[in-house]
């Protein structure tokens, strides 16, 4: 009994004791992490989006030789499962920020410039989009809502409707061409177009 007594009141001071310290203070070393100096667009906004939840460390810490396709992927995690206060044009200008500046993208690529670029506007799309399509032959192959020898422009639209990285897809197989998404038929590549007809573009099949 005398030793029940004993060990009662040593957890009573021991909690006396606890109660009694100062609270615990944890001081964190200074940021020393910076994300690398860019001119492109996504450069600026991941200072003001990125910085504020975590370090430029856990940039660095991702794999060597990422693409573009998985650096937007990165960024898009950060919207779509961790909340972070970026819109999905956010996501498309940012992972071509990262994908240059720490993967294995170029700046000059059409993909990267498309991403970078602000959407623009519907109505002014659909005027330039009209000359694009006309002087580039785009409607010998395609119609807004039915198939041609390509898919219709609708179609494209809502396969893309909820892909954070259209625009920088639509781009690519504009300039690039190819075979195998809608068909055998290949469509061929448009390397003479611009940055920003690609946009325009991509922009006005993506708003049918």
């Amino acid at each position: 009994m005398k030793r029940l007594i004993t060990l009662l009141c040593t957890a009573q001071a021991c909690l006396a004791a606890i109660a009694s310290a100062a609270p615990l203070s944890i001081t964190l070393p200074p940021e020393t992490a910076a994300l690398k100096p860019s001119t492109l667009p996504g450069y600026q906004l991941a200072q003001q989006k990125c910085s504020t939840c975590h370090s430029a460390d856990y940039i660095s810490f991702q794999p060597p030789g990422m693409t573009l396709a998985q650096w937007t992927a990165e960024a898009s995690k950060m919207q779509h499962v961790y909340g972070a206060p970026i819109s999905d044009q956010d996501v498309s200008i940012i992972g071509a920020y990262l994908a240059v500046t720490y993967g294995s993208a170029q700046a000059s690529d059409a993909e990267v410039q498309a991403a970078s670029s602000p959407k623009v506007q519907a109505t002014v799309a659909k005027v330039d989009a009209t000359a694009l399509l006309q002087n580039n032959a785009c409607l010998s192959c395609h119609a807004i809502d039915h198939k041609v020898v390509g898919p219709a422009y609708h179609e494209v639209a809502a396969k893309y409707a909820n892909d954070p990285q259209a625009m920088t897809k639509v781009a690519a197989s504009i300039q690039q061409g190819g075979t195998g998404k809608w068909g055998q038929t290949p469509m061929p590549p448009y390397p003479q177009l611009s940055a920003q007809h690609l946009q325009t573009l991509s922009a006005f099949i993506l708003d049918q």
